[in-house]
């Protein structure tokens, strides 16, 4: 199992009127976390991608447990818990403190510029070899 954090100040532009944070907004967060995580274990996406891979979300489930707010500083929590192959699923909770406000995950596929299922490139197959056996 890997895991990162990610800190992420709430801007108004991400709420309601009620200062409560959109539903929406809660993606890009999990993508502030995927990539994070990736970068933290020596996987660049922008490398990725100029190699022709792509991991577009195939599957996104959120639960929302409590609300965050405007200004609220929240901890993206991202977790890769165990050897992606084709796929890739990670987890995702986001805290403000010790308050859990959201649970999620994202399953990912590789695909080529074309949009055609691939096999992970090399760099990133090693990479998961190291950290899972």
């Amino acid at each position: 199992m890997i895991q990162s954090r990610t800190q992420i100040a709430v801007r108004y532009a991400e709420t309601d009127m009620m200062g409560i944070v959109y539903h929406g907004s809660y993606l890009p967060w999990f993508e502030i976390g995927r990539t994070t995580l990736l970068k933290e274990q020596g996987i660049v996406y922008r490398q990725l991608e100029a190699e022709g891979y792509r991991l577009p979300v195939i599957e996104v489930a959120i639960k929302y447990h409590r609300p965050a707010l405007y200004d609220d500083t929240v901890t993206v929590v991202t977790t890769l818990r165990e050897k992606p192959g084709l796929r890739i699923r990670l987890e995702y909770e986001v805290y403000n403190g010790d308050e859990l406000l959201v649970t999620a995950h994202t399953q990912h596929a590789f695909i080529d510029k074309q949009g055609r299922p691939v096999r992970p490139p090399p760099i990133f197959t090693e990479r998961m070899r190291e950290l899972f056996g």
